[in-house]
């Protein structure tokens, strides 16, 4: 994708109400919020601070974590995506939310709103779901499934989302003012090496997890760049269920049939039509896929209003 005749001018994204990097940040601080605070009732209901901590472990955090035997998932099915929102420590939840922030607000800045749930989710599901296999089929990592050992934090998912964004738009330029800006991929270069060099001293099985995660957003956005969405269906399904709940939004112009010439005779409503598809378009493919057409148009709506 072309990142050099993005608009600079064009309204932010953070506003949208689809705007995924606005939720997954406020999800992951939510959960964060209520752990530390259940933790803390514990400790203080406890007689010392190690027995409230192992108890809230035992009776809360469990529930939020991907355990490291695999048949633990089929009791609790949920934690192949919980844990991907849960960081139980301030410095994980600061650290991955300042990364995921980074990378997400260029990934929707070029790709829309839409790419990056799609992302961080594949990126955490693989991640997880390889972890398990990871240590259930390497030999020198048996040891670890019957150690009560987990997987915690949003660190694959947001994996996925810088390598997907580096991907789209390796040479795309940060910090402006230095030297003229500093390509994303060293960006990435530096992420990558803090991220792996902490991980070469833990589990091997998390390591892997988090190449796969790498591999996901690589090959999420050679597939997008091929004109296939691979979170498409995830949107769709959204919509199916909330017409489901709210039918009467399917046909919401059903009663104004009747003046729909008189809609289409007015050139000022004609107009801000217009204008609310080509933003709606920006905000789902970005501002790369509309037509010079649009852009004219988009461009002269712009400076009629000034």
């Amino acid at each position: 994708m072309n990142t050099k005749s993005i608009n600079k001018n064009k309204k932010p994204l953070l506003g949208a109400n689809d705007n995924g990097l606005v939720l997954l940040v406020a999800i992951n601080a939510l959960i964060f919020i209520v752990l530390n605070f259940l933790r803390i009732a514990y400790t203080v209901s406890a007689d010392t601070v190690a027995i409230g901590d192992a108890n809230f472990q035992k009776q809360i955090l469990h529930w939020f974590v991907l355990h490291s035997n695999a048949n633990l998932l089929a009791e609790k099915p949920w934690t192949i995506l919980l844990y991907m929102f849960t960081n139980f420590s301030i410095w994980s939840l600061l650290s991955n939310l300042l990364w995921l922030w980074a990378f997400g607000y260029i990934l929707q800045d070029l790709a829309g709103n839409k790419k990056m749930i799609p992302v961080y989710l594949y990126g955490g599901f693989i991640g997880g779901l390889v972890f398990l296999l990871s240590l259930s089929f390497i030999p020198s990592l048996y040891q670890y499934v019957s150690s009560g050992y987990f997987l915690i934090g949003s660190g694959t998912s947001v994996m996925a989302v810088a390598v997907a964004t580096t991907t789209l738009a390796p040479n795309y330029k940060i910090f402006p003012l230095i030297n003229g800006g500093i390509p994303l991929w060293i960006l990435m270069v530096i992420y990558a090496a803090l991220q792996f060099g902490s991980l070469a001293m833990g589990n091997t099985g998390i390591t892997i997890a988090y190449l796969f995660s790498a591999s996901i957003g690589f090959l999420y956005i050679q597939q997008l760049n091929k004109g296939k969405d691979w979170g498409s269906w995830m949107f769709t399904l959204v919509n199916w269920i909330n017409d489901i709940f709210n039918p009467e939004k399917k046909y919401p112009n059903l009663k104004k049939n009747s003046s729909r010439e008189e809609v289409l005779n007015n050139k000022t409503t004609i107009a801000q039509e217009k204008i609310d598809i080509i933003l709606d378009k920006i905000n789902k493919h970005g501002y790369d896929k509309l037509s010079k057409e649009e852009k004219e148009f988009l461009n002269n709506a712009s400076n009629s209003e000034v």
